[in-house]
């Protein structure tokens, strides 16, 4: 095929169109040179000397003083002289500087892969490309070597790096965005707006609503979701007395449905009510609930917080982990903590409590600011009142909370001293 091109390009030169069947080889070759493959970017190339079809100056200089020296050769022997001292002043001021030209490598193992050099003292010269750098630099890193101070910081993910559940890549971006975001779903103080209710109403309730979680097994999740609807709704929607609970219900409802995989029907919840409200009235309310809050649900509540600080204090185990929940629970029952602080305060200053009354030292380390994003300062009044409340928990009256941490299987922390000097 390539033998019957024909190049007729009428402006070119005589001497460069091809006849038919006359297309030399060497230009083909010439072509495929010319298209170098694209390798790393940190190859600064300067091809002055080598593309662009152009001869270097001292070759130009060379050739015109060669044909200056033979039109001399007619004029006798003065005159080639005379050319000859034109020539060596011209070439000692035409001589180029050293200097090293870097070829971009291509992936064969060719001359022209390899680093030019034209120094004097004809040495290879050898450059680091960007990326090879950058890896140098992230292996020290990575073995410590850097000049930097050693990190005090633990890094809680390492275990789960090859957990797809564990989303590693993504877990701070996702705690990013409930810091961001947790305010949304957080009440202010509702209760002088409402008339026929008041904080003790409240703590009943969910005294009561902790005992139901109990009974039906519920996922933690649920129970912090169905205090969030319910101290929502109630900042939203003036309540008796009366409907109270079956705000609490039609919360939990809710929850379940959000929550569970199997949930309890409407039916059990009329039954646990003991028959106070008919179950058109749950359906009616959770409706109403669900309309005064347009459907807003995924809320980060305390939970999504306790369950990543937990795990960034370390160290940690079964008994550390029930103090924290045991600490953040009382909290939610108590009004003051859930309109004075937000979900993520509340978490931070459980774990903080809990690592008081447990003696660990020290009492908050670098991760755990890390991770939180709250320093010892920041966490010292809400601790103090959770710390406050576990004093109290054994005298009060509403004991779903302590009994539930009093139990067994959850260590029994409730029955242990709480601190006491929390900083």
């Amino acid at each position: 095929m390539a033998s019957r091109l024909v190049n007729n390009n009428p402006h070119l030169p005589h001497h460069q169109q091809h006849h038919k069947g006359e297309v030399k080889q060497k230009n083909v070759i010439a072509d495929g040179r010319s298209r170098r493959v694209l390798q790393d970017i940190g190859n600064q190339v300067a091809e002055r000397a080598l593309q662009g079809g152009k001869k270097p100056n001292t070759e130009v200089a060379n050739a015109t003083l060669l044909a200056e020296g033979v039109a001399a050769l007619g004029k006798g022997g003065d005159a080639v002289r005379k050319a000859a001292a034109v020539a060596n002043q011209k070439k000692g001021i035409d001589k180029p500087k050293p200097e090293t030209v870097i070829v971009i490598s291509s992936d064969d193992e060719s001359d022209e892969g390899k680093f030019v050099s034209r120094r004097a003292t004809r040495k290879e010269v050898k450059v680091k490309a960007f990326s090879s750098v950058l890896s140098a630099r992230s292996k020290l890193a990575a073995c410590g070597l850097t000049n930097k101070p050693k990190d005090l910081e633990i890094n809680i993910d390492a275990a789960d790096v090859d957990n797809e559940l564990a989303v590693v890549e993504y877990v701070d971006d996702i705690y990013n965005y409930y810091k961001l975001s947790e305010h949304e779903g957080q009440v202010e103080d509702y209760m002088d707006a409402q008339p026929d209710i008041n904080a003790k109403m409240r703590s009943i309730l969910v005294d009561w609503l902790s005992q139901v979680h109990r009974k039906f097994q519920l996922m933690p999740e649920t129970l912090y979701l169905t205090i969030n609807i319910v101290d929502r709704f109630l900042s939203k929607r003036f309540v008796s007395r009366r409907e109270l609970q079956l705000v609490g219900i039609s919360a939990m409802v809710i929850a379940c449905k959000y929550e569970e995989i199997w949930a309890p029907e409407v039916n059990d919840f009329v039954f646990v009510s003991d028959n106070a409200y008919a179950r058109e009235q749950v359906l009616v309310m959770e409706k109403s609930i669900l309309g005064e809050l347009e459907w807003y649900l995924t809320v980060p509540t305390p939970y999504v917080f306790l369950v990543r600080y937990v795990k960034a204090s370390i160290p940690s185990d079964k008994e550390m982990e029930n103090m924290v929940f045991y600490l953040a629970e009382l909290g939610l029952m108590h009004y003051p903590t859930i309109v004075s602080y937000s979900p993520s305060v509340i978490a931070a200053s459980a774990v903080y409590a809990a690592r008081c009354t447990l003696g660990k030292s020290p009492i908050w380390t670098d991760t755990l600011k890390h991770h939180t994003g709250y320093s010892e300062d920041h966490l010292g009044d809400c601790a103090k009142l959770l710390v406050k409340y576990h004093s109290a928990a054994a005298e009060s009256k509403l004991k779903a909370v302590y009994k539930k941490f009093s139990s067994p299987d959850r260590g029994g922390v409730a029955l242990l001293a709480p601190s006491q000097n929390p900083v």
